[in-house]
């Protein structure tokens, strides 16, 4: 009888594996190694892609040998093999597809979360992830990647990722809910920002206040707002703006001009660095720019709320940290699922088998691939 595990195997591994398979079981099994890699520098983050070979293994009662090169959390460089897998090349023929789709994507996405993380070490991170992931498998990978990355990152002194924005993963950062207070549909039914804000509070009295402040295109009038309507709440630092412009505006009160004159004020060094022209968006121009963040800090604290925290959200990956590092921009927490990859093909990870019955045979090209070629870490 067919498991569900070996049908669904079955109806999603490419078929070419499947006639190796029955190749193999006509003309004789082999105990073969495969190398699995990616072509590009990665952290490594196997832990889901091996508790699913595991269980297929032992389904299956199959005996699988696995070398793990590099453990979790740790760097990988371009080509260098992650994991060697050994075992019967009946059990292990039609796994490739499957296995290699549980590990590329991750080690890509914790490099992305590892990198935001040391851009910014002074600021929080919230994984926000689930509404970009197709599907429930893929938001469990993007979470756990983005877990691997800032643990890595936190052991090199940064305060990385707090949580995620859902209960299904949550797990991942140590807790046992996600977190998040509302969205801009919730702005739309109150019919103002402040009324929004008396809701959530009435609703949740214990949870701190993080309002959404951009859907009237008013981020410094209806911030400070609901900072005069909860001036104990402001006072304990129970209260956070979150910016989340989009990028067809500015951020109320700004321009071209105004933005520059913002970033020469607070980090004048940033501004006369030669920079594309998406670095300079980031910097001056529409949607949550570094000059957006600085002005929003200003407004704060020439009102008298020093100590109301500003959330940013809306396309932080990589680069647009970075710039906000050059910019020392006043940002206490980065809500983004922007460690997800942009350029999908860089996650293809791959698998050449490398010995069959301990005899050493790769195809030509792959030789890097051999076990002399890596060292393993205990």
């Amino acid at each position: 009888m067919t498991t569900p595990l070996e049908a669904d195997i079955a109806a999603r591994t490419d078929v070419y594996f499947k006639r190796t398979k029955a190749i193999v079981q006509r003309f004789g099994d082999a105990r073969v190694t495969y190398a699995v890699f990616l072509r590009r520098p990665v952290v490594s983050a196997p832990r889901l892609m091996l508790d699913w070979l595991r269980t297929v293994a032992e389904e299956r009662g199959a005996d699988l040998g696995i070398e793990l090169m590099h453990k979790e959390g740790t760097w990988v460089g371009a080509g260098d093999p992650i994991v060697y897998i050994t075992g019967s090349f009946v059990h292990l023929s039609d796994l490739e597809t499957l296995l290699l789709q549980k590990l590329g994507s991750a080690c890509v996405a914790a490099h992305n979360a590892y990198q935001m993380c040391l851009e910014l070490p002074h600021v929080a991170f919230l994984a926000m992830e689930a509404r970009h992931c197709a599907g429930a498998e893929m938001q469990e990978l993007m979470a756990y990647a983005a877990s691997i990355g800032s643990k890595a990152a936190k052991e090199e002194g940064a305060k990385g990722f707090m949580g995620n924005a859902n209960d299904a993963t949550s797990h991942y950062y140590g807790a046992q809910r996600g977190a998040g207070t509302m969205p801009h549909a919730l702005i739309g039914y109150a019919g103002s920002t402040l009324r929004a804000a008396e809701m959530f509070h009435e609703t949740f009295p214990d949870e701190n206040l993080t309002v959404l402040t951009d859907y009237f295109g008013q981020e410094v009038t209806d911030g400070l707002a609901v900072c005069h309507r909860f001036p104990d709440l402001a006072a304990a630092g129970r209260i956070a703006v979150r910016l989340d412009t989009h990028g067809g505006r500015f951020l109320e009160g700004l321009d071209p001009q105004k933005s520059y004159a913002l970033i020469d004020r607070y980090a004048p060094g940033a501004i006369r660095r030669y920079r594309s022209d998406a670095e300079l968006r980031h910097l001056v121009g529409t949607g949550v720019s570094a000059a957006a963040i600085w002005r929003m800090r200003e407004a704060l604290d020439e009102g008298g709320f020093p100590k109301v925290r500003i959330v940013a959200s809306s396309g932080f990956g990589v680069s647009k940290c970075r710039v906000m590092a050059e910019a020392r921009a006043p940002i206490d927490v980065i809500g983004t699922g922007s460690f997800i990859p942009n350029s999908w093909s860089e996650t293809y990870a791959t698998a050449d088998i490398v010995a069959y019955d301990g005899v050493e045979r790769v195809k030509l090209g792959r030789e890097f691939l051999l076990r002399g070629g890596a060292r393993a870490e205990r």
